[in-house]
């Protein structure tokens, strides 16, 4: 990711920054400009909280180059508690295990490795929570 695009990703990267429409109150994550839903122009932002359920997921075999060295690895959609949806990779869980309305939660972790330099990229991965 080019550094100018990822210096203004770090709202939502690191702390899963969102924006809850002032109108009808639909949580957008990224943060957009206008609401999809009623076309307002206001927001509040907000740290999304950690926690939340996989709403749907698929299995990648074949990767980019960044991630060739992590296949087959899980993807999926988590609706995260408070409002908002992401797309994440889920760690630390078998694919048998891997199922719709596994609770989660967002762990902090080296997504990967750019470039002949070793440039080590960080965010989130969701990860079940254990009872």
């Amino acid at each position: 990711m080019p550094p100018a695009r990822s210096w203004r990703a770090y709202p939502q990267v690191y702390r899963l920054e969102a924006a809850r429409c002032k109108k009808c109150g639909k949580v957008s994550f990224p943060p957009r400009l206008v609401c999809n839903k009623c076309g307002e122009r206001e927001f509040d932002r907000f740290n999304m909280k950690r926690t939340g359920k996989v709403v749907t997921h698929t299995i990648i075999r074949t990767p980019s180059d960044e991630f060739s060295g992590e296949a087959p690895f899980a993807v999926g959609v988590v609706e995260m508690d408070g409002g908002g949806r992401l797309t994440t990779q889920i760690a630390d869980v078998s694919f048998d295990e891997l199922k719709i309305g596994l609770p989660v939660q967002m762990e902090f972790r080296r997504l990967y490795t750019e470039g002949d330099a070793g440039v080590i990229h960080y965010g989130h991965k969701a990860v079940p929570i254990r009872q």
